[in-house]
Order: structure tokens, then sequence, then C-alpha cells
């Protein structure tokens, strides 16, 4: 090695090390915290990987990154500077974009590569959510979007959520700190007082609404940015309050260290996952506070008096070296956990399997804190120059861009070439079992497209089909010849009366059929006991909904009549149907009732027909032997698509080369749509023009 080449390699080591000390010696650093950070990402990974559970070491980290930004902009606004809010977000950002936009590509290329074409869509939305920091809002509409598509697979993307929260916060506290420089100009209150009161009335305010709709709506709660700013609030009320804190150190050691306890038994005590964010989460929350607190000195407490909290155990060496990688860790944990599972096809790691999964996320989490983060990290305090520091962000963009682009184009371009071929070929249920017949025709619809996924009308209910009742218009949808056509038909009901809708099209654009649908998701027409979360749901709807159909008086009227049981042959008649049949015939609706299709809590029928896996199953432990509204032949008419989902006592996961389901109970549009021919047999010269 030449003289030049080892200055050069000295130079650079020096360099790392000057930003290194400079982060440690910034204002408000603390070396319990940074050990304390280490502990909760610990705790994220064992009970991650080996305990199936949410540990609430996310939530701990969300808290101390509001702790530590408060104090930053605090004492800013003392010492009268500008709080210089754009600066600061690109400074920011360049601090947390580099490692998660490597990671974040690596884990899509991995998937890319890894995982079947299913799950493909689901990525690049997810991925590209990531990259904007809303990924939080994606998980959030799936975990309660009745339409979203079911797969057993957990994302390998999906801890990009606690990311997506905290970068919206980072854009909102600015803007706090901005509203309260404005009101110290007009009060004359110190900074600690203004920010207080605001901070409070934000924990105040989210905390209530996080109890609430985690109450009401727990799975979309948790991903709510809203029913999270209460936590980050709590950091930065912390971070006003330790200051002026005086408390001895024994004292301190005894909270100290029942913080800490509370913090690595809170994911065993509590269900995380499923109570989390309402008053649940004040667990971890306190116990991180309490840790802080306990490494707090107050003004005039000799360093040398001993410690006996737990900010000895966090600063030392091994604790602080596993901290230094905290960020990169949480961010490759996750992606080789489930990567590791899929690739395996295990449904969780077995020890041998974490211990390797660990190890492989340890040395990936120091690689990326060596070659990505730490060379484009600022010194403590810095926030660098602007125009670099958003060419750093942009080029983090591209980075992502440049996996997810060509992948997106690539699929989209070879799936439509390959449809355009084979369009003869789609033939669903008109074509018989040719799931086998050594074409390798793909399977339609192909991952990804949403407009060939349901039945869809043409617009939203209006003039006299609307409803003022909003949980009627939500979902009312309705053909654009709706008031024109020389008959009106209305299909009322839940998502299995929406599918039925895709056969019903075609035969009501040959008979010149206006269609309009009373839809709501989970509410079919069946009656259920008062009192209980379904009637409460649906009762409303479902009153409101025969009203409306009756005031539109259509010349007939469609829906669901039985409900099948998943994986079993205990068909029903839906409860309370005499009473929907006198209210049409009373009315003089002719109706007709359809009956349900087979469906499964296990398989996922969707990804076993595009995956070509074995997942037909018997028509005789799916339905019952004969249709359980044939007793109701002679009061209303009756379509079966059974003989045609089912032909010769099988029910096949394709047909035609297309998918027969869209999941593992809903039929997929372009195989409903080619049972038109058999609902226009079963209703023979009804309404023929």
């Amino acid at each position: 090695m030449t003289v030049d080449a080892e200055s050069r390699r000295a130079h650079r080591a020096a360099a790392a090390r000057d930003r290194a000390t400079a982060s440690a010696q910034a204002p408000g650093y603390r070396r319990d915290i940074d050990g304390l950070r280490a502990v909760a990402i610990l705790l994220v990974v064992v009970y991650h990987v080996w305990i199936g559970r949410v540990s609430g070491g996310v939530d701990v980290f969300l808290m101390i990154s509001a702790f530590f930004l408060t104090g930053s902009f605090v004492r800013r606004m003392e010492a009268g500077k500008r709080l210089a809010v754009g600066s600061f977000l690109l400074s920011r950002f360049r601090r947390l974009m580099p490692a998660a936009s490597v990671v974040l590509a690596a884990t899509l290329g991995a998937c890319w590569l890894l995982l079947p074409q299913t799950a493909w869509p689901q990525l690049w939305k997810e991925g590209w959510a990531s990259l904007g920091y809303v990924q939080n809002w994606v998980l959030a509409a799936d975990g309660v979007d009745y339409y979203a598509h079911d797969s057993a697979l957990a994302s390998p993307l999906q801890h990009f959520w606690s990311l997506s929260v905290q970068g919206q916060v980072f854009v909102l506290w600015p803007l706090l700190f901005l509203l309260g420089a404005l009101i110290m100009r007009g009060t004359k209150k110190s900074p600690t007082v203004v920010m207080a009161w605001l901070f409070g009335l934000v924990f105040v305010g989210s905390l209530a609404f996080s109890i609430w709709e985690t109450a009401d709506l727990q799975t979309f709660a948790y991903f709510d940015t809203r029913a999270r700013l209460w936590e980050f609030a709590a950091g930065s009320l912390l971070a006003l309050a330790v200051p002026r804190l005086r408390l001895n150190r024994f004292l301190r050691a005894a909270l100290g260290w029942i913080g800490l306890a509370g913090i690595v038994v809170c994911g065993m005590v509590i269900d995380v996952r499923g109570g989390f964010p309402g008053y649940l989460a004040l667990w971890p929350i306190v116990s991180a506070a309490l840790v802080i607190v306990a490494g707090t000195r107050p003004k005039g407490e000799h360093p040398e008096l001993g410690e006996f909290g737990p900010g000895r155990f966090l600063a030392t060496r091994p604790v602080l070296f596993l901290g230094r990688d905290a960020y990169a860790l949480y961010l490759v944990h996750w992606p080789v956990l489930i990567l590791w599972l899929n690739v395996r096809e295990r449904p969780q790691a077995s020890f041998l399997d974490g211990l390797a999964i660990i190890a492989i996320s340890l040395v990936l989490a120091r690689l990326v804190t060596m070659f990505v983060e730490r060379p484009l990290r600022l010194a403590g305090g810095q926030r660098g120059s602007v125009w670099r520091n958003a060419g750093v962000v942009l080029l983090c963009a591209v980075v992502v861009a440049s996996v997810l682009v060509p992948w997106q184009i690539l699929t989209t371009s070879k799936a439509a070439a390959e449809q355009a071929a084979y369009a003869d070929e789609y033939t669903g249920a008109m074509g018989g079992d040719t799931a086998r017949d050594g074409k390798g025709i793909p399977v339609i619809p192909i991952p990804g497209d949403d407009a060939g996924r349901w039945a869809e009308l043409d617009e939203a209910c209006s003039g006299r089909f609307a409803s003022d009742i909003p949980e009627v218009q939500e979902s009312c949808t309705q053909t654009s010849n709706a008031d024109t056509a020389k008959h009106l038909v209305v299909v009322i009901g839940d998502s299995h009366a929406n599918e039925f809708a895709g056969a019903l099209q075609p035969v009501a654009s040959e008979r010149d059929w206006g269609i309009v649908m009373l839809m709501r998701p989970w509410c079919s027409l069946d009656k259920h006991e008062e009192g209980t979360e379904a009637d409460g749901y649906c009762g409303g709807w479902q009153r409101a909904a025969m009203d409306k159909l009756i005031a539109i008086h259509p010349d007939a009227m469609f829906t669901i009549v039985t409900a099948a049981a998943p994986d079993s042959p205990d068909e029903r008649v839906l409860n309370g149907i005499d009473e929907v049949i006198d209210e049409a015939t009373a009315a003089g609706i002719p109706m007709y009732g359809v009956r349900d299709n087979p469906r499964s809590s296990i398989y996922n029928y969707y990804e076993c027909a595009y995956n070509k896996e074995p997942c037909d199953f018997p028509l005789s432990g799916a339905l019952a032997e004969t249709n359980p509204a044939a007793p109701l032949a002679d009061r209303i008419g009756l379509i079966d698509f059974t003989p045609w989902i089912c032909p010769h006592g099988t029910c096949y996961t394709e047909l035609g080369h297309v998918s027969v389901y869209l999941d593992n109970n809903h039929l997929s549009f372009p195989f409903v749509k080619s049972l038109a021919p058999a609902l226009s047999g079963q209703l023979g010269d009804f309404l023929k023009p």
C-alpha cells in the first residue's frame, strides 16, 4: 500500500471517529437512551422471531424519537435561533432514508425472486407507500377493507408502518413548533410553557381518540397516525419536564428498574397487536419514561455518586454496540424473517431457525450501518447543506424506483401480451376443466388487475335511486340506463350479491334492463339476533335497503338466499328470508333467490389456481346435497350455478383458464361473467324483449 493510500485511509478513519464523537457529544446526548434503544430493538426481534407476538418496543422507539426532537427544537427556541423547518426536514429525511431505501430496494428485489406472483401487486403498492412514508395508511385501509386481497403471507414490508408514522410526525411536529413560536410572540411565555400546553392538548386529544377508535375499530387504529400522536406527545412532554425534575438517586434507580422490567414483560402480559394503541399502550410509554427519568441527574448532583439505576447497564459497551445498529436491525430483521419462513414454508421459526435469522440480521444491520448509514450521517446537531440533503433524498427515491418500475412494467406488459395471445381460450364456466390441458396458458384475472376482480356498475345512485341514508347510499350503484331502460331490476345484499351482478350484466344488456345495486359488505339479508355486533352493523342497513327497494319498485329483485358453511355441507337458508319474500310479494315485486357458492376457511383458491396447485375439492363436502332453498320454489324463482361451479361433483379452482375464485369464498368476476348463459337459461323468457 502506498503512503498516499495509507494517508487517505487514516483520514477517512479519523473523519468517522470525529462524526461518532460529535454525535456522542451532541446536546442532549444520553448513552443510557442509546442503550434503551438497543433493549427495545432486541425485544422487537426476539418477539417477532420466536414468540410470534408484538413486544411494545416500537412504541418505545416512537416516544424516544419525539423526546430528542423536542429537546433539539426547544434549545433553538430558547437560544432565539430560527427554527428553519425546511432545512430540518431535509436533514432528518437524509438521516432516515438511505438505510431505509437500500433495505427497501433489496427486500423488493428478493421478493421479486422468491415470492409468488400473486403477492406482487400488494408488494408494489406497499413499496411505493413505504417510500412515501404512508405505508401505515395502506395497511390500515387493507386491514378493514372487505375487498383487500386475502393472503396468509405476511408482508415483508409491513414493519415500514412505524417508520411512516414517524416520518409523518417529523413533518407535523415542526409545524407545532412554528405555532408555538407565534404564540410566544403574542404571550411572551417561555418555550417550555407554550409547548407544554400544545403537546398536552395533543396528548389528551389523541389518547382519547385512540381509546375510542381502538375499542371500535382496533385493526385500523393500530396503524392510524392520529391514534399514535399521543405517544410522541408523551415523549415531547417528558423532554420538557426532565430538566426540571429533582429526584434523589435511590428513587430514580427504583423507578428505572421498574420501567426496564415493564418494557421487557410488556409483550408477555398484554396483547400488544390486538389491544394497542389505546390505553394499554400507556404501559410501554410510561415504562420508557421511567427509564429515561432514572438516567437524569439533577443539576448539582456530584457525578461521582454511585449509579444504582439501569443506566449503568444500558451504557455498557455490549449494549451500546447493539444500539449503534438498532435502526438498521429494525429495518432488516423483518424481511429476513418473512422471506426465510416463506422459503422454508413454515408458519413460525424454530429455535435454530431463529438463531440463524438473528445472526443474518445482525450481520446485515452492521453492513447497512457501516456502508450506508454512517458515511451519510451528519454530525450531531448539524443540518448540512440543503442541496446536498435534497440530493441524498432524491437518490434514495431513485434507488427504490429502480427496482419497482422495471418490475411492474415487465410484469404487466408480459401479462397483457399473453392475455391478448390467448383471448379465445378464456372460456370460463363454458369451457370445462382445461386446467391440465398442457397449454401453459396463464390464468385470469392476473394479480393486480383490480378492474377485473369485481363486478362494478356504471355510477353511484342518483335521482330517484339515491338514498338520504348514508349507510345505503355509500355502496349504492346503478347502470347508466337505470332510469331509461325498458325494465329495472335491483340486486340487494352483501359481496356475494355483488359478485352475482357479473353474470347479470350481460343478460341485462341483452334484455334492455337497468340495474340498481343495494349492497353492503358483510350484510346479506340474513336476520341476526338482536343486540349482536352483526345486527348492529347490518340490521339498520337491511331495513333501510329494503325500504328503498320497495320505494324504487323494480320489475324484479335478486338476492342470495342461502349461506354456505366453510369446508362443510351445512348449507342453510338465510334466517328471516320468509319475511323478505312476504314483503316483496305484498309489493308486487318478483323475487329471485340465488344459491350461495362453496367457500373455505383454509385455502385461498385464487392462489391455488394461479400457482397451478391442486386445490380442487368434492362438492359433497362443500354444499348441501340439494339446494336448501328448493321449498321456496313455489314463491320465488331460484338461481343455482352449482352445476357450472362444480361440474360432475368436483369444485375446480380453474375452469376454462379462468380462476373460479377470487379468494377463499368469492367467485372471480371473469368467471361469474362466463356464467351469463347459465343465468339466461334459468330465467327463461322472464322480461325478455
